[in-house]
């Protein structure tokens, strides 16, 4: 193939999308596994569909925290899916964005023709995230392992020590960057005091979250959440991190978390630590028409930068602005905006950045500053301070979302941007087509 030459690119569908309620995590292992959430969002979704799940020609989940039982989770969910022993299914981990990853890389084997039906997603099972041995556990046990005689093993009992028993915390450990020595909480900290925004403006957006979270459960906004079951009876219709009778007083009363002393950040204007999982089914033309599919929308364009890790939440702003730029869009042609609130001053940074005309200067190369998105286009139904955030999942949670947003408001095209712990960040140009094939 000639450079000039440009390979045929197919239109790539979402069909339709289901989601597990997301569970506010209580201190203790949650009652359903990363493989037990994702099976049962996906297992709703493809029980409507005209086609068999052996019909699908791969499946690709997003899981940053698999547990040592689900290797590979994609692989043990389709086949707990009936999918087959023929189905192709692998797993993605781009930290807080593997879900909507999982998605980008579908939609790319659709467009390149490789695949006609591909189901895709994320999930996280955060409660669940492992306590780990300390390092000097580890030396013990491998000295205690090494010993070969009863007096070498007396020796290595002798030298035992309490200090052993402190664990490690995995979850905490992996909310840590290791390159800069911050944790995503204080990378949101640099954010509020880089762009001045004080601890009043993240409560509001936090309240609000909260608000229009429980408005949209109420009214019934959420329809892509499906009822999840425990084997004991149990069940859960709706997110249980929601707060509907959160306020700001309630809010003032939060200590900063990550910066005790001087901080802003509480975990009131946080996102939540929370197990659950969305997926969503993608398609060629050939496959719409082939089982007469109804389609949600089309993805147009995806995009994937990097960023400062120190300033990781800014990843948005890096993903979504070339990417609109090479669409010939501006801020104000998004009719509405998914932007996964990991921090309420994450967010409020991405829109004081794309204000600033210095900050768009000297940063994203342009000549002014790039805009200023309405808050009544972003995160209409709140977002993840007040669902949470399950990290495997949010991505594949906001575009499922979006979409679901544009139908609703019979709107043209939305975007769904998140950041991604590592610095970087991700955007996806969703257009709804579901009008047309109605």
């Amino acid at each position: 193939m000639k450079k000039t030459d440009t390979p045929k690119v197919c239109d790539v569908y979402i069909v339709d999308g289901s989601r597990t309620p997301f569970l506010k995590s209580r201190g203790l292992p949650g009652d359903f596994s990363a493989a037990d959430l994702a099976v049962a969002a996906c297992r709703d979704l493809l029980a409507y569909q005209p086609f068999s799940p052996e019909d699908l020609d791969e499946v690709v989940l997003g899981c940053v925290m698999p547990s040592p039982t689900e290797t590979n989770i994609a692989r043990v969910v389709a086949l707990r899916l009936g999918c087959g022993d023929h189905m192709p299914a692998y797993t993605v981990q781009r930290n807080c964005a593997s879900g909507m990853q999982a998605i980008d890389d579908a939609y790319k084997d659709i467009a390149m023709g490789r695949h006609d039906l591909v189901l895709a997603g994320g999930v996280e099972a955060m409660s669940r995230a492992p306590l780990l041995f300390n390092e000097s556990m580890v030396e013990w046990f491998a000295n205690w392992m090494g010993a070969k005689t009863f007096f070498a093993k007396l020796g290595v009992l002798a030298k035992f020590k309490l200090k052993n028993f402190v664990p490690v915390i995995a979850l905490l450990k992996g909310l840590n960057d290791p390159l800069v020595g911050l944790s995503m909480g204080q990378t949101a900290e640099n954010l509020a005091y880089r762009f001045g925004i004080d601890r009043g403006s993240l409560d509001q957006y936090a309240l609000e979250s909260q608000l229009r979270s429980a408005r949209a459960i109420e009214e019934g906004f959420l329809s892509e959440v499906s009822t999840l079951y425990d084997p004991d009876g149990t069940y859960y219709e709706s997110d249980t991190g929601v707060r509907p009778d959160s306020s700001l007083e309630k809010l003032a009363k939060l200590k900063p978390f990550f910066d005790k002393k001087f901080g802003r950040v509480t975990a009131g204007n946080s996102s939540q630590v929370t197990d659950g999982a969305a997926c969503v089914l993608l398609a060629s033309s050939y496959a719409v028409k082939r089982y007469g599919l109804k389609v949600l929308g089309k993805i147009q364009d995806t995009h994937w930068a990097g960023c400062p890790p120190e300033e990781m939440g800014l990843g948005p702003v890096y993903a979504s602005t070339p990417m609109l730029q090479r669409q010939g869009l501006s801020l104000d042609d998004i009719d509405f905006w998914e932007i996964n609130e990991a921090f309420a001053a994450q967010v409020l940074a991405c829109m004081a950045a794309w204000h600033n005309k210095d900050y768009c200067q000297h940063y994203l190369g342009l000549q002014e500053a790039f805009g200023l998105i309405d808050r009544n286009r972003l995160n209409v139904d709140g977002g993840a301070i007040a669902v949470g955030h399950p990290v495997g999942a949010s991505g594949a949670r906001i575009v499922l979302h979006l979409l679901q947003v544009l139908r609703r408001h019979k709107a043209k095209r939305g975007v769904a941007s998140i950041c991604i712990g590592g610095g970087q960040g991700g955007a996806m140009l969703i257009e709804n087509v579901s009008e047309v094939t109605a």
